[in-house]
């Protein structure tokens, strides 16, 4: 019992710190403590507390640190790498020197001059094969023709085959000479390969970096002809790119060859700073080829036709050359970093090949833009209307693209560095958590593709309906004037409530997905939803009334958007219409807003035709068969004449008299035409009208009052015949006014 007192008094001084308890720790309340337990209890207070700290020790060991001391671990790791490099760096030629030696002693001038001589007739039978291949392929490089993207596409596709081609040939037979043809180190029988070695990679490091950065140029770029150029940049920043990224391959080349050379020699890479240096000149080297080319990025990035670029697209441009200067100085970051923690495995390349494939997908997008401004179908109708509608589709079509890319840079990562999403549990993050999101990811990008998709499809509908010949919704009055206009077809007013509606419904059901994918549990919020409606429904039955009338007018068809319409004594062109109500503009201005629940009949003045009645009055002694065959004539020029024949479906004519009046005979002319055209062709049949009535002498009857005065015979008026003659002129300006 003592013994067990004593350690669990040890124990409780051990770890009383670390459990974090308020119990006491001294040996004397120990003591008191086990005095007054029994042996049971004291083993099983003795195993619960070593149980509780060895399960906060392991919790704490699983936590790990925080990212607050992640960031300042990294940091001083990285500066400490800096900082050693930096003291080692008086001692670097010496070491280099060093290593120049054990490569030179064993050969002497006489290896040396020959290693050389080899390596140059290697370059140089591998480039006449070079010169063969591309001579051999001139043909294929120089076929086909024509103009446009197509055409462009397919040039630059065949001189990079042909390019291809001649740098295998290249690879091959430099391969072959070096492993075969160049004879093994005689003085230095341990390594009989070295000299093969080290030629083949100079060969595939420096050089074929170097050409292979100058061909990807040659192909976006084209510096030697600005027809085939894909990016929008001048002739000089086309040279520059191809220079600089060719140097940029070399160094690139010139790092992985320097440092696996001066290793292989006995520089410790872990004390003479070769790679640290090789590796500043490279960073370096992008970081001011960026910095010198951030006007022709930006303007690469905005492309040919900087109208069509968003407000959006042109901030990020503007904004890319930053973005590009922090990526390259983060990934410089990460290399030291790699390199101070010892994962050397790590920085083989892959690095570097995934930065240049981050900043070129923004090339990408710029090559995207290009191409779907030459691939998407020529604009459909003329006007504002159709201009937008073609910007519209251009737009969804870039932003399809866009994410296909994104996918697709995803992919080239992932595959890069060997990353599988089921597979996460390594790097402390869930297997199962991992794969379900990336199938939430993956989730949304569908959702989005049928998003645009969607949109694409209503938009270039829409624009076909709004440019067609039989639609105008241009009239010479706003509001489509008194008695309105045609209107649009029906697909017309429809699809923009199914565009917002299927856009809505998209959003919903891929976000109800993607939140299941992720563990969600989205029951309770189906229930809720379901919940939420049968509320609305009883809580708003107006607002549902209106929603479903709305729906059986579109059904219907009562009104199309542009028509000139009545309801409920409130006339006006349907300027917008939405699911709970319409819009309706008056011709002199006014917007009404009348919800489809309060709507009993409509009446529609746009619908198919419209017929004109018009009334003309002529004296009593006018001969109506003279005035039936100036209508007639009348009637026949309009449907003769380009300006008016559109708008007429039946010509104007005579009705023949109409009535009487006290005036004369009212003889009433009419036809038909297209809805909105009437009040034009009206003003026209009018002007006609008067001019062949002057013509044939004929006068409009007019209204006459005549007064009969006995006292006029004397030549003098009374007072009592001025009074009689104020009377009846006040009478017929009533009675003209009534």
């Amino acid at each position: 019992m003592r013994r067990l007192a004593i350690v669990l008094a040890l124990c409780l001084a051990a770890f009383g710190a670390a459990a974090q308890t308020p119990d006491p720790a001294s040996p004397e309340a120990a003591r008191e403590l086990v005095s007054r337990l029994s042996d049971a209890e004291v083993r099983a207070l003795l195993l619960e507390r070593l149980d509780a700290v060895a399960a906060e020790r392991a919790a704490e060991t699983a936590e790990g640190p925080g990212l607050t001391e992640w960031v300042e671990e990294a940091a001083e790791e990285v500066s400490d790498v800096i900082g050693q490099s930096l003291l080692r760096t008086p001692d670097m030629p010496g070491r280099m020197a060093d290593a120049f030696g054990r490569f030179f002693e064993p050969r002497g001038w006489g290896g040396l001059l020959s290693f050389l001589g080899q390596v140059a007739g290697v370059i140089a039978v591998a480039a006449a094969a070079e010169a063969l291949a591309r001579r051999l392929a001139r043909p294929f490089r120089t076929g086909g023709g024509g103009r446009g993207l197509g055409a462009v596409i397919l040039a630059l596709l065949r001189r990079l085959v042909t390019d291809g081609a001649g740098l295998a040939a290249f690879m091959i037979v430099a391969w072959a000479l070096t492993r075969h043809a160049m004879p093994g180190d005689s003085f230095h029988p341990l390594f009989p390969d070295s000299n093969r070695e080290l030629a083949w990679r100079f060969i595939s490091e420096p050089v074929l970096y170097a050409r292979l950065a100058a061909a990807l140029a040659r192909f976006l770029l084209s510096p030697g002809d600005a027809s085939l150029r894909l990016m929008s940049v001048t002739d000089e920043e086309a040279r520059f790119f191809l220079r600089h990224l060719a140097i940029i391959g070399a160094l690139w080349g010139l790092l992985s060859f320097g440092v696996v050379f001066f290793a292989s020699h006995g520089a410790n890479p872990t004390e003479t700073p070769v790679g640290f240096w090789l590796n500043n000149l490279l960073y370096g080297w992008i970081l001011w080829t960026t910095w010198r080319s951030r006007a022709a990025l930006t303007r690469m990035l905005i492309g040919a036709e900087p109208a069509e670029t968003s407000p959006m697209e042109t901030r990020i441009a503007r904004a890319f050359p930053a973005f590009a200067l922090i990526l390259v100085a983060a990934n410089y970051l990460l290399i030291v970093y790699l390199a101070a923690i010892g994962r050397f495995d790590l920085l083989d390349g892959r690095q570097n090949l995934t930065l240049g494939i981050l900043l070129f997908a923004q090339m990408f997008d710029t090559a995207i833009r290009g191409a779907i401004r030459h691939l998407q179908p020529p604009m459909r109708g003329e006007g504002e209307l159709a201009a937008r509608a073609h910007l519209s589709a251009r737009r969804s079509w870039i932003r399809i693209g866009r994410v296909l890319v994104f996918g697709f840079v995803i992919y080239l990562v992932a595959r890069l560095w060997g990353i599988d999403f089921h597979n996460l549990a390594a790097a402390g993050v869930g297997a199962q958590a991992a794969a379900a999101l990336v199938r939430m990811l993956l989730i949304l990008a569908a959702g989005y593709l049928i998003w645009e998709l969607v949109s694409l499809w209503i938009n270039r509908r829409l624009a076909a309906e709004r440019t067609a010949p039989g639609f105008d919704l241009t009239a010479d009055e706003p509001g489509g004037g008194e008695g309105g206009q045609a209107g649009g077809s029906r697909l017309s007013t429809v699809l923009p409530l199914l565009h917002g509606t299927v856009k809505v419904a998209v959003a919903v059901i891929f976000a109800l997905l993607a939140l299941g994918e992720i563990g969600l549990d989205i029951t309770p919020l189906l229930a809720g939803a379901g919940i939420a409606g049968l509320a609305i429904g009883f809580g708003a039955q107006k607002l549902v009334a209106d929603v479903v009338s709305g729906v059986f007018f579109l059904v219907d068809d009562a009104f199309r958007t542009g028509e000139y319409i009545e309801v409920a004594g409130t006339v006006g062109t349907v300027e917008k219409i939405s699911v709970r109500s319409m819009q309706l503009r008056h011709h002199k201005g006014p917007v009404h807003t009348i919800p489809y629940g309060g709507v009993d009949k409509i009446t529609n003045y746009s619908r198919d035709w419209v017929i004109m009645k018009l009334k003309f009055t002529v004296p009593f002694d006018t001969d109506p068969n003279k005035v039936k065959k100036i209508f007639k004539k009348i009637g026949q020029e309009m449907m003769d004449s380009p300006e008016f024949a559109p708008d007429l479906l039946q010509p104007f004519k005579s009705q023949g008299v109409f009535d009487f009046d006290d005036v004369g005979m009212i003889i009433r002319g009419k036809f038909m035409a297209k809805p909105g055209k009437q009040f034009t062709l009206r003003k026209e049949v009018f002007n006609r009208v008067k001019a062949a009535f002057e013509a044939n002498g004929i006068e409009f009857a007019r209204r006459e009052v005549r007064v009969a005065l006995p006292s006029m015979e004397g030549g003098r008026l009374t007072e009592e015949d001025k009074a009689a003659i104020a009377a009846a002129a006040g009478q017929a300006a009533r009675e003209a006014g009534a």
